[in-house]
């Protein structure tokens, strides 16, 4: 007896037409013949076991489900697995169909209800109000290519849907066989005879496919598979057939007959294998077409080469074929999945045959030969004036009256006749730019009697929108040399000139945000820097903005996503700029900002544009909070140029991001200076880490219910004698860079644990319970951190847990085999183990359940209020997960007492923020403690 894990319901709305469950299936495969289920939770949010017993001993193949009906009325819906489907069906052994499900049983209340089906296995399933209900459906097959849930209404639409097309294929494919069959008769040739047979092929193809057989003579799936497999082993046979028939290889040489006659006793014997074992025939009868198909085209080609007529006309056809071979391969590998795929390759045999059938059809009433030189020269003029698609245009200028071909006024929707007629009635319909154009050149063509005209123009429509058209024409002389008439081509040019503009915008614009790109942002740059004098060039300034952490949200939410809060961050910004100022997009997560402002405005202005980015943007249920680093330069005299003044920007953005982000910085001279010398700065770094000159920080973590310290998260920074501060995240990726990001971190966890040891001898009353140490994604995270964290642990005598460290997602999500072993190890060393930033991916729940932490660290973005007042829904559960898993809850980024009291309210038990302290240099942290326990005495 197999036993099953408990299932996620899947919800069934009202309003869904059709829900596929094969991705929610659970299927146990070549089990005894009783299956045990845990159900999925119900309303109460028990979890139960039932147990089933199969119909048959034979079926030992089980799938398991759960519905729930989240609504509060009752819900009917059409269980339907189909019985054979194309798609996915496979090349070698294929799945030719049969029965799929033998019986289903739910975990409450009526077995479904089995309708009538010749095609699929078919159930009504009942769903009370607020039910889950967890089916087992006993399979008489192992392989399920289908399941699907539909509305009824729905399903019969389908179904009607495709009888309709079904009805009209059948009847074209059956007139065309029909069609052919008396072609035959009437011209007994090989040729004809192949023809008809392959048609006649397609059409019962394309009956078993139907279901035809199976609605009038009630053919069982197993016989369905027999008639399926024999179908496309005739299939093969007779495009071979056809392909030695129609070119006629029997003339070209006696081996080629030879040839013929082994592979057609060849499929006749593989079609007696259709009858024992039809998978493995029609397994040889797709890879037989597939052969034929690319051997077809070589002989074809052969032939056309040399000049053979019949292989020339084919290649069209058999092109056609390779294409639908391609298709109808895509769609049995299963790289095509679509219901109307299966419906579509049917629909394209039959043209295949149809256009065949065409081609048969020229030498049966033409003698089988192209027609040459049967047309003069003003014929073949004409024909070639209707294949090229262009339209007569002619002014009789002796009766000042142009005759236009209809195809131009059906383009302009216009009338019959409202294009024939004088000159000046063109006027009022072309476009007001080419009115005297046009004028002067018909004027300028009957003066000079000579030349031609190449002329584009716009021509206004019926609906209000111009067309393009392209004009060729040149006169027609007179016995007395004046113009008499002046004949050309019109050509309809709007999707090119459409087209050309769509570059020249492009060329100019961001595709995303429709912005100004950086060629035209600079453009406008230098053009107004070329206007400015000396009032005007002190209130010029380029602002970069820079998103911070942006690749974060294209990693945890997808492209799409992060494109919509660039696209909402520049309608931002967009909205508080003067009609004057100009923004653009510069590429990635950047835009620059052309400003016309006084410089005391300025700080308000960047003021403004920060609190704009950093309020809330709403993803579905989800929020995502952002900030941006800004860059500030002015206009200075010795500025060369916009690029020059752009690159100012930047550096004053760069040193913007370093300081933390979210912030703004105005450009000084200073800073060209410095970013000259940015190749010597990990050099700085190394020699920084091995003397110890980072300086470290502690942040109290409080406990919400008495607001006494519970330990401190350790933060580092680094200030470089001309660079200048770095905070610690823009420390890590220059560590990381730089090939010190191991270093930096064990150097972080020795001071720190050496702090902690201090505090612990010194007065262990006062001594906080940990300190929190995040371990970054990169080099740290190895297998060597589990000896480097047991020898600081040792080293400095510290008790299990009171080193603490915060391993992101990100780091377990590089693999997380590998991190939740490691995590087992550190733990069993002495260190405890946080989650940073819980929530900020919506992968943690995959990896929480696994890992040995003790304490849950909250993303800030969770505890953020937005501007509407509103925390985010998702913090109550993230709450909640923590509590049931019996984790301790640290919530980051508190501000105000109201953030602390709703968090103590939700069940927060630790607490971290502005609202407790800024980050404090050890003896302040050890200070602090010290008057903390003073206190706690008195």
């Amino acid at each position: 007896m197999a036993p099953a894990q408990a299932l996620e319901a899947v919800p069934v709305s009202p309003d869904a037409s059709v829900i596929n469950l094969l991705p929610d299936l659970d299927m146990y495969l070549d089990v005894e013949d009783r299956l045990q289920v845990s159900t999925a939770p119900g309303p109460d949010g028990i979890v139960r076991r039932i147990e089933v017993r199969a119909i048959s001993r034979d079926h030992r193949n089980w799938a398991v489900f759960a519905l729930s009906n989240p609504s509060d009325e009752q819900i009917d819906r059409i269980l339907v697995a189909p019985h054979f489907r194309l798609v996915g069906s496979g090349i070698v052994w294929p799945d030719l169909g049969s029965e799929r499900i033998a019986a289903i049983t739910p975990s409450q209340g009526f077995p479904p209800e089995r309708e009538a089906s010749q095609d699929a296995d078919v159930f009504r399933i009942t769903l009370d109000p607020g039910a889950v209900v967890t089916y087992m459906a006993e399979l008489s097959s192992p392989r399920l290519p289908q399941l699907r849930l539909w509305e009824p209404n729905a399903y019969k639409d389908s179904v009607n849907a495709y009888t309709l097309y079904q009805g009209i294929i059948l009847g074209i494919s059956g007139l065309l066989a029909l069609f052919l069959t008396i072609v035959f008769v009437i011209k007994g040739t090989i040729l004809f005879p192949a023809t008809a047979a392959l048609a006649w092929v397609v059409l019962s193809y394309v009956m078993v496919d139907f279901d035809f057989w199976g609605e009038v003579l009630q053919v069982s799936p197993t016989d369905d598979r027999i008639y399926r497999s024999a179908t496309e082993v005739l299939m093969a046979l007779m495009l071979a057939v056809f392909l030695f028939a129609y070119l006629n290889l029997n003339r070209w040489h006696v081996r080629y007959s030879h040839v013929m006659a082994g592979v057609f006793l060849l499929f006749l014997g593989v079609l007696g294998i259709a009858i024992a074992d039809p998978p493995i025939a029609a397994g040889i009868a797709r890879i037989a077409l597939a052969v034929i198909g690319v051997a077809g085209l070589a002989i074809v080609g052969i032939f056309a080469v040399r000049g053979y007529d019949r292989a020339i006309m084919l290649i069209p056809t058999w092109s056609l074929l390779l294409v639908w071979l391609f298709g109808a391969g895509m769609a049995v590998t299963g790289r095509v999945d679509n219901d109307i795929v299966q419906p579509a390759l049917d629909g394209g045999l039959v043209l295949i045959v149809l256009l065949i059938g065409f081609t048969v059809m020229q030498h049966a009433f033409a003698g089988g030969a192209i027609a040459q030189g049967l047309i003069g020269d003003v014929e073949r003029s004409a024909l070639a004036l209707v294949g090229s698609g262009d339209i007569v245009w002619d002014w009789d200028v002796s009766r000042d009256r142009i005759v236009v071909g209809k195809e131009a006024e059906q383009r302009l929707g216009a009338e019959a006749g409202a294009l024939q007629g004088p000159p000046q009635d063109w006027f009022a319909l072309l476009h007001p730019q080419d009115r005297d154009r046009f004028r002067a050149t018909l004027d300028t063509m009957v003066e000079q009697r000579r030349g031609r005209i190449s002329d584009g123009f716009r021509l206004r429509g019926v609906d209000g929108h111009f067309r393009w058209f392209h004009l060729r024409a040149r006169p027609v002389i007179g016995s007395d040399g004046e113009v008499i008439r002046c004949v050309g081509t019109l050509l309809d040019v709007t999707d090119t000139k459409t087209r050309e503009e769509r570059l020249l915008h492009d060329s100019v614009f961001d595709n995303l945000t429709g912005l100004p790109n950086r060629m035209l942002f600079l453009d406008r740059l230098d053009m107004a820097m070329g206007w400015a004098d000396e009032e005007t060039r002190s209130r010029l300034f380029v602002v970069l903005v820079n998103i911070d952490r942006f690749s974060e949200v294209n990693d945890q939410f997808g492209l799409s996503v992060g494109d919509s809060a660039l696209l909402t961050i520049g309608r931002r910004l967009a909205r508080i700029l003067k009609p004057h100022d100009t923004i653009a997009r510069l590429g990635g997560d950047t835009f620059a900002i052309l400003l016309y402002s006084d410089s005391t405005e300025l700080r308000g202005f960047i003021d403004h544009a920060r609190r704009l980015i950093r309020t809330a943007i709403e993803f579905g249920d989800r929020e995502i909070f952002l900030s941006a680093s800004i860059g500030i330069a002015s206009l200075r005299a010795e500025t060369a140029n916009g690029e020059e003044l752009v690159t100012d920007a930047e550096l004053a953005m760069r040193r913007a991001k370093r300081l933390g982000g979210d912030r703004g910085e105005i450009y000084d001279p200073l800073m060209r200076k410095l970013s000259a010398t940015g190749k010597s700065i990990g050099v700085d770094l190394r020699q920084a880490v091995q003397r110890d000159d980072l300086a470290l920080s502690y942040r109290p973590v409080v406990r919400l219910v008495d607001k006494d310290i519970a330990g401190f998260a350790v933060d580092a920074s680094w200030r470089h004698p001309i660079q200048g501060q770095f905070t610690w995240s823009s420390l890590l990726p220059l560590a990381e860079r730089e090939g010190l990001s191991t270093p930096l971190i064990l150097s972080v966890l020795e001071r720190a644990a050496q702090q902690m040891h201090d505090w612990t001898s010194t007065n262990a009353d006062a001594a906080p319970d940990f300190v929190l140490v995040p371990i970054p994604v990169g080099g740290p995270f190895r297998s060597e951190l589990v000896n480097d964290v047991k020898a600081v642990i040792v080293r400095n005598q510290l008790a299990p847990g009171a080193l603490k460290l915060a391993i992101g997602e990100q780091v377990i999500a590089q693999n997380p085999e590998f991190a939740v072993q490691l995590m087992h190890r550190l733990r069993d060393v002495g260190a405890s183990l946080a989650f940073d930033r819980f929530g900020a991916s919506s992968t943690w729940l995959s990896y929480l359940e696994r890992m040995p932490v003790d304490t849950i660290r909250v993303d800030p973005g969770y505890v953020r209020v937005d501007g509407r007042g509103r925390r985010s829904l998702l913090l109550r559960s993230l709450v909640s997960a923590g509590q049931d898993l019996g984790l301790r809850v640290l919530a980051s980024g508190l501000e105000t007492d109201t953030d602390a009291l709703d968090l103590l309210q939700l069940g927060v038990e630790l607490a971290e923020g502005d609202l407790f302290g800024r980050p404090l240099a050890a003896p302040a942290a050890t200070r602090i403690l010290q008057d903390n326990a003073a206190q706690a005495a008195e």
